[in-house]
């Protein structure tokens, strides 16, 4: 399981109230019990004023409880809960026997925990009440013997073939497959292809955009081979077509084939193209490993959220403040084993302080983190669609990074995330960071 960590009330102050720890929730919660009778002003003022995910617990046995999220804990609570006024329609005073909350950072966590909370309350209609819109993804259909594209919002299966995504609608799906599409030849139709030479094709056969496995147009290893090519292509992000594009293209320019080698360019380009009208945050969705920075309740912390094969981790609070490791200097000076215990005591070791860089301790926090395994098709859909819901806002709230070709995070923009995250401000450019960045980056280009 991953790291959880939550800032813990042990007491509150006034009458008609007992607070205790909840661990058996799916993040550590505090639980406050609520007699109406004698819960007053004090009882509401000792609560926080701070965004919360809450479960009202009602004193009926067998009654459904009240899960929401706040802004304010404190001032939703006292709207609730408080003495009813004239006019007041909704007062639930003489019906709770009990307060459930968990101070979140933000709003992304703060929907990941009313999430979790409505999943456990509510296992059959739990969708219905959060909402969620499933993410759009392009599928390669590999387990089929002709393998195709198609765009999906629904995982039918854990091991059926692979997703791509996600995305932001439907229609950029269906264009960003279009438009791949038109690279390669492999099949357009959506039917279960039953191979007759007399059959006569389609549009896309005759126009030479199609390998025609539906009329033996070409062999069943042919067009294995082009579908491992489209799945390279869309596993890469377009690298892979990219480097053999260019290296067709450079291979015409030596042969003094101007030509060819515009051809070939022109292809380049268009690739390029396709690729930059797609977000970084489309690719494999089980191999879409990333870390997403939140703000934190808890003072001078901000929330890490691991992303794992698609699925959100539960968050790591991270001190931004250093925090020095202590280390002893071994005592010099020590010519006889049996004395050493000795000379200890009488001279006992200096005790220094090591600092920690930042990306040292990000990645010692991040350590403990394990893969995160969906449980079924669903809930990895659920997951992605919070993804997609906080990433294709127009106003969010902190930073997103996403693991690199050699599944390595890029720590040094991390770091300087974490400020940002943490002083509130909006994030930078994704620029480069050295001379040796800018040069990698030609040499990735150039396939070398």
């Amino acid at each position: 399981m991953c790291r959880e960590f939550a800032s813990i009330h042990s007491s509150v102050a006034g009458s008609g109230a007992c607070v205790r720890r909840c661990d058996t929730l799916p993040s550590m919660c505090t639980t406050t019990y609520f007699d109406a009778a004698v819960a007053g002003e004090d009882f509401f003022f000792s609560l926080p004023a701070v965004p919360a995910v809450f479960a009202l617990r009602p004193a009926q046995a067998g009654a459904e409880p009240y899960v929401s999220k706040t802004a304010n804990l404190r001032r939703r609570l006292l709207r609730l809960l408080g003495a009813p006024a004239e006019g007041k329609r909704l007062s639930l005073r003489e019906r709770v026997a009990s307060i459930e909350y968990k101070l979140v950072g933000g709003d992304f966590e703060a929907g990941f925990v009313l999430y979790q909370w409505l999943r456990r309350e509510f296992p059959a209609k739990y969708s219905e009440r959060l909402h969620l819109r499933a993410a759009p993804l392009v599928h390669m259909h590999s387990e089929n013997r002709y393998p195709r594209l198609s765009v999906t919002s629904r995982i039918r299966s854990l091991k059926g073939g692979h997703y791509y995504g996600p995305f932001a609608t439907r229609a950029e799906a269906d264009e960003y497959a279009n438009n791949s599409l038109d690279f390669f030849l492999l099949r357009r139709c959506t039917e279960e292809l039953a191979p007759d030479p007399k059959f006569p094709g389609c549009v896309y056969s005759e126009m030479k955009m199609c390998l025609a496995p539906c009329f033996k147009g070409c062999t069943d290893e042919r067009y294995a081979e082009e579908s491992a090519r489209v799945e390279q292509y869309l596993s890469t992000s377009g690298h892979s077509l990219l480097v053999e594009i260019g290296r067709l293209r450079d291979a015409a320019s030596e042969r003094l084939e101007f030509e060819a080698a515009a051809s070939e360019h022109a292809r380049l380009e268009k690739v390029k193209s396709v690729q930059q009208r797609v977000a970084e945050i489309v690719r494999r969705v089980d191999q879409l490993n990333g870390l997403l920075l939140q703000p934190s309740h808890q003072e001078g912390h901000i929330a890490l959220f691991p992303i794992l094969g698609g699925m959100i981790c539960q968050p790591v609070e991270f001190d931004v403040m250093p925090r020095p490791t202590v280390a002893e200097k071994s005592a010099e000076g020590q010519p006889h084993a049996e004395n050493q215990n000795a000379n200890h005591l009488a001279n006992p070791p200096a005790r220094t302080t090591v600092p920690q860089s930042m990306e040292a301790r990000l990645r010692l926090a991040l350590a403990e983190v394990q893969t995160a395994h969906p449980r079924s098709a669903t809930e990895w859909m659920e997951h992605l669609a919070l993804l997609k819901r906080w990433y294709y806002r127009t106003a969010k709230v902190g930073e997103i990074f996403f693991e690199d070709e050699h599944q390595a995070l890029p720590y040094r923009r991390v770091v300087r995330a974490v400020g940002r995250v943490y002083k509130g401000e909006k994030p930078t450019g994704d620029l480069s960071e050295t001379a040796g960045d800018y040069w990698a980056f030609r040499a990735k280009e150039a396939g070398l």
